[in-house]
Formats: C-alpha cells, sequence, structure tokens
C-alpha cells in the first residue's frame, strides 16, 4: 500500500515538471491583495483597509442589457468603499457583475454585438458617475453549467472574449479589467480563450475554492493549495495548467476563502475525507470558533499533502473543509514565489474586523 501510495505521488510530479512548491521566496513590489465584498455600507469601514490594495463590490446587475445598481442600498455602500480612499489613498474599488445565481442573462446578452457593446458602454458609464476604478465579471460559467436553468451555449467562450474585447475598446487604458475564473478543470478547458484575453485584462481572479461544492457527492478540501492523490482540483493544479498553456502569471490571482463548508458524510471513514457527502451549510471565518466545535466532537486535522485544514466528527458524520491562518500563510507564500500578481479572497464580510485572515495575509507580505 506504501509503494502503491509513492507511486502515485511521484507519477503526479512527473506529469507537472515545474517545480511550484519550492521554498525560496522572490519578492515584488506590485502584489495584488484584493477583497470581494458582499456586505452592507455600514460594516465596510471596521475592516483595516489600508492592508488591501482593491476591494471588490459583490454585486451589481445585468438589467434590461445593461450594467445596473438596483436599489439605494448598494449605491449606499459602493459610495462607502470609495470613502474608504481616505484612509487608503491607493485603493481601487471595482465593480463586480455577477456571481453565483446573479448572471441568467449574461449568455444571450453577450451572443449579439450590439449587447456587447451597449453593456460596455453602460459599464464606462456607472464608472464615470461612481468615479470607481474598474469591472470584474463574474460570470458563472461561459459556455458549460453553472447556476442550475442559467443559458450557456458553445459560444459563449468566444463571446466572452468579444465581451471583453468590446469592454477594452469602451473603457481604454483608464480602468481595470478583470474576471473571476472558476479554479476547476471543466472550467480552465472550455470557458475561456486563455490566448486571446490575456492583452485585454489586467488580472484574472481564480476561485481556488468551493473545488468540493454544493453539488458535490464525494467530500474533500474545498480549498487546498495543492492536489492530492484523490483529488486533483486544487490551487496549484490550475496554476500550473495556466502556465503550461502560457497565461503570465503576473496577471493571475489566486484564491482564498473566508468561510468553511460544512458536509455530511454518508461513510465514516478516512476521517470523512474523499466519502459520500451531501452539502450541509457554511460557516464565516468570524463565526468559527474550534473550540466550541471541538467541544462537539470535531476534531482538527492538518493534510501535509493538500496543505489544508479540515475538521471531522465521527458522532456527527460531519467534515468541515476551510482555510486558517496557516493555510492563508502558505498560499500567501506560495503566490509570491511563483511570481502571481496575488491573492484575493471571498469574502471581507465573512472575516473578522481585528486579527482576521486579511491580517494573516499582511503580516505574511510584511515578515516575507
Amino acid at each position: 500500500m506504501i509503494r502503491k501510495y509513492v507511486i502515485v505521488i511521484l507519477c503526479f510530479f512527473l506529469y507537472f515538471p515545474l517545480s511550484l512548491r519550492s521554498q525560496e521566496i522572490h519578492k515584488t513590489g506590485n502584489f495584488s491583495v484584493i477583497g470581494y465584498y458582499a456586505g452592507n455600507a455600514e460594516e465596510a469601514s471596521e475592516y483595516p483597509i489600508e492592508y488591501l490594495t482593491h476591494i471588490i463590490y459583490s454585486f451589481c446587475h445585468v438589467k434590461n442589457g445593461l450594467l445596473s445598481v438596483d436599489n439605494k442600498n448598494d449605491s449606499a455602500t459602493i459610495r462607502s468603499l470609495l470613502a474608504l480612499k481616505q484612509r487608503n489613498a491607493s485603493l481601487k474599488v471595482i465593480l463586480s457583475v455577477g456571481g453565483w445565481g446573479g448572471c441568467m442573462p449574461c449568455s444571450e446578452v453577450f451572443s449579439t454585438k450590439n449587447g456587447r457593446v451597449n453593456f460596455s458602454k453602460s459599464v464606462k458609464h456607472l464608472l464615470e458617475y461612481f468615479q470607481a476604478d474598474g469591472i470584474d465579471l463574474d460570470w458563472e460559467y461561459p459556455a458549460i453549467s453553472g447556476y442550475p436553468g442559467h443559458l450557456f451555449q458553445k459560444d459563449d467562450k468566444q463571446n466572452f472574449t468579444l465581451l471583453l474585447e468590446a469592454l477594452r475598446n469602451q473603457l481604454g487604458k483608464k480602468y481595470e479589467i478583470s474576471f473571476a475564473a472558476g479554479g476547476f478543470s471543466n472550467f480552465l478547458d472550455s470557458s475561456v480563450e486563455w490566448d486571446k484575453i490575456t492583452p485585454l485584462v489586467d488580472r484574472v481572479n481564480l476561485m481556488s475554492y468551493d473545488l468540493v461544492n454544493g453539488f458535490s457527492v464525494v467530500s474533500g478540501h474545498h480549498t487546498p493549495l495543492y492536489a492530492t492523490p484523490w483529488q486533483k482540483e486544487s490551487t496549484d493544479y490550475a496554476v500550473r495548467y495556466l502556465y503550461r498553456i502560457g497565461f503570465p502569471m503576473n496577471k493571475l490571482v489566486i484564491g482564498a476563502a473566508f468561510y468553511a463548508r460544512v458536509f455530511d458524510i454518508f461513510k465514516n471513514e478516512n476521517n470523512g475525507l474523499y466519502m459520500p457527502c451531501k452539502f450541509n451549510h457554511g460557516i464565516s471565518y468570524k463565526d468559527f470558533d474550534t473550540t466550541k466545535l471541538k467541544k462537539e466532537g470535531f476534531l482538527y486535522y492538518w493534510d501535509s499533502i493538500a496543505e489544508a485544514p479540515y475538521m471531522y466528527s465521527k458522532e456527527k458524520k460531519q467534515l468541515i473543509s476551510y482555510d486558517n491562518e496557516h493555510s492563508i500563510y502558505l498560499k500567501t507564500k506560495y503566490a509570491l514565489n511563483q511570481h502571481l500578481n496575488g491573492i484575493m479572497f471571498w469574502q471581507l464580510g465573512d472575516d473578522k474586523s481585528t486579527n482576521g485572515l486579511l491580517s494573516v495575509i499582511h503580516k505574511t507580505l510584511k515578515e516575507l
């Protein structure tokens, strides 16, 4: 059994010749720390905004084919984020559109030239109106199945490129353009024309979380740094994929999860990992109390292959997958070491306002 395990590991690293586990740190001056924000106007100022380079308002909407802010609360939150520039003059405030469940009309709207041009004009209008710094597209997902019932078409892949072209033509170099990319193989293979979009975007925010998600029927790590013999999908796997096809690493941002996922486990083996499962619920990091969970029967584990923490209760038959202080430290170190553009996370409102995971990123950048 041990011999078989060693062979699997060796084959894995032979298949991926790039040495991404190097311990040498290469620090650069332009490292992005990006937080998505889905909270309200009042809470935004409670966080250490000085530690961010970008904050991404989540989410605006596609309404009647145009970028739309639906209500006064959305407008108030965007203005509150812009006001944070008084504390952090270099902070970029980005408007995001879509999100899980938020891009129902995207495939249809972006399938025509007029649709793409009109949408791009509306983006420019809103950016000028709010005096924001750019747009982030969170279309889940072009050309492949995403939110149940949402239209997806084969031509979405090419239309996504054309949409980015239309946005760049409208926005010029004044505004930033980024998009949230699925961190899993099907998205990487099928949703994006990577070579064509490269000159059009400032960065790609890799959603290297939810890799085991609400629709998964086999448990695992939802935001691991490295793949294991039992779980291919990971931050490192996606980075290797993009490196191999020539996507510039200085435009790539990896993702961290400021929340946990709890799964019901149907086979009480292997501390709940890689077992038949069903998603139960999520927990914000600010509400994640390991002391309380241990009293409830959960035991803490560290997977030294995935470089990821998890907790498991044999009595409750539940597994919890999440990022903690150490895994965030390792992800930040990894992003530095691989000359990536930076690290991002979903989402700031899930963090503790003091001594949270954003503070771990900041401390790591200062120390390395």
